[in-house]
């Protein structure tokens, strides 16, 4: 589908789900030159210069993949042995970091847009990606120190997804351990260097979006250095690209580097992510280090607030999951992940009493399926308490009020954690307040959902919905994947089988 800068799309589904119940007979209309959704009306709304009938289709939201390492999708299926008496993540770690080290920046490129490809394909239309391969395989500086990074943009804006990169501070190996060369490429040791580096990749970003604003009216042409490969534009008023911090973990990052990094992020009103007790010998190496754990560590030094984002959170107590939600704080679990790495199981029911806004990640691209994760944010907790159905908001005091019929409560729960909550988690309210023309359909013959009634059918896809049930992705009011097809799906996994050659042989 060809750019047009004047184009409005009404887009009419079968089904549309507003975020708390379906309609029928509703348009979803979307302004590509701005790239957000004008209005949500039935058929009588002014007339769109095009209409998109989607038979057999049901329309949802974008999902927003919070937390992503995209250059781990090369190591899919290389990890899946015993390596050692007992494998953990810490002999994970040793096996990625030996990909790590090969890649080239088209290597970075191309795993990338794979890994953004499977997003597409799976209904995420933003990703918040956790970027920390800064420089050579020796450790010394590209010419440019956020090469890397701007090839993983590139790879998002050519797929057409939207894309937070969290560009991440990593400074020593742990607290007193040795220097590991496997990490030269991640290690920024002086906080301002890393500071300075994130400001001009944002500044970068800043200049682009402006000058592709300007393309888009005719006044100017495209800027050289961030121009997507394919040509398409950045849209104004709502971006495709821009940047957050991420420093790595309390283990990654001492706390004086901690506090100029975090001081510039809210200066900069900028999102900040970070890994937190994701094991438990991560919390005890904090409180070796500092007397206390990194949720207590954070929070008295008053770092936790509604742009932080603790990503795992998996050993956590009850008292730190109230003091991740009374400073309105994010957690961010990876299920898919967590399970394949033995990690642990996300107190996502201690999160949601006390009011933590859960976001959801694919992480290493172990499976690229937030919907999975979503649903295993749920099943896990059921393995772990012997007990269904251990997430939906709790019912009404009064009996006497029967609430009308609508979706399940719980799968609502869980589908927004892959929707509202990682918009906010990434953007910074950013996306919600600017209305992205982003959504996904699933079609309603599919196999997988065959059959469910409206009051059953955001059950039926959360719990039991197949990847291959998702038919169209539009981003910004343009279609990026139509009848479950990528536009540029065969050159993307055609580069990716060709990296995989070269890498494994």
């Amino acid at each position: 589908m060809p750019f047009d800068p004047e184009r409005r799309t009404a887009w009419l589904p079968d089904l549309l789900y507003d975020g708390t119940h379906f309609d029928r007979d509703r348009t979803f209309v979307t302004d590509e030159r701005a790239g957000h959704l004008s209005e949500i009306g039935f058929p009588d709304i002014p007339a769109a210069p095009r209409a998109v009938r989607l038979k057999n289709r049901a329309l949802f939201p974008g999902l927003v993949n919070a937390h992503s390492h995209a250059f781990q999708r090369v190591i899919r299926g290389r990890t899946e042995f015993r390596s050692s008496e007992r494998d953990t993540f810490w002999t994970w770690r040793e096996m990625m970091y030996s990909a790590a080290e090969r890649l080239t920046p088209e290597d970075v490129y191309d795993a990338s847009r794979m890994a953004f490809l499977e997003m597409a394909l799976s209904g995420i239309t933003t990703v918040g990606e956790f970027h920390y391969l800064h420089h050579n395989p020796d450790g010394t500086p590209y010419d440019d120190p956020n090469l890397l990074a701007k090839q993983v943009i590139l790879a998002a804006s050519d797929v057409g997804i939207r894309i937070a990169l969290l560009r991440t501070a990593y400074a020593r190996p742990g607290f007193d351990a040795e220097p590991n060369p496997r990490q030269s490429r991640f290690i920024t040791r002086d906080a301002g260097e890393f500071i300075e580096h994130t400001e001009e990749l944002r500044a970068e970003l800043a200049r682009g979006e402006q000058a592709y604003a300007k393309q888009v009216r005719g006044d100017a042409p495209p800027p050289p250095g961030l121009t997507p490969r394919g040509g398409r534009l950045a849209r104004e008023r709502v971006p495709l690209a821009w940047v957050g911090v991420a420093p790595h973990s309390v283990r990654a990052v001492p706390l004086e580097y901690l506090r100029e990094v975090a001081a510039y992020a809210r200066a900069r009103k900028r999102v900040v992510h970070m890994h937190v007790a994701e094991q438990p010998a991560e919390v005890e190496a904090c409180r070796a280090e500092y007397g206390r754990t990194p949720v207590a560590l954070l929070s008295e030094e008053g770092l936790l607030d509604e742009r932080f984002t603790a990503v795992h959170a998996i050993h956590v107590t009850t008292g730190e999951a109230h003091l991740l939600g009374s400073s309105r704080a994010h957690a961010c679990a990876c299920p898919t992940t967590e399970r394949n790495l033995g990690d642990g199981v996300v107190p996502a029911d201690l999160f949601f009493d006390r009011g933590v806004r859960v976001a959801l990640g694919t992480d290493s691209h172990a499976q690229i399926d937030l919907l999975e994760d979503a649903r295993e944010l749920e099943l896990n907790l059921r393995l772990a308490k012997l007990s269904r159905a251990v997430l939906p908001p709790a019912a009404s005091d009064n009996p006497s009020i029967k609430p009308p019929p609508r979706p399940s409560s719980l799968a609502a729960r869980l589908f927004e954690c892959a929707t509202a909550s990682g918009a906010t988690s990434v953007g910074g309210r950013a996306l919600e307040r600017a209305r992205p023309g982003d959504f996904f359909t699933v079609a309603l013959d599919d196999p997988s959902i065959a059959g469910a009634g409206d009051d059953d059918l955001l059950a039926a896809v959360v719990f039991s919905s197949s990847r291959a049930a998702v038919r169209e992705v539009c981003v910004g009011g343009r279609l990026i994947v139509e009848n479950g097809r990528h536009f540029a799906q065969d050159e993307i996994v055609a580069r990716f089988s060709a990296l995989q050659r070269k890498l494994w042989g």
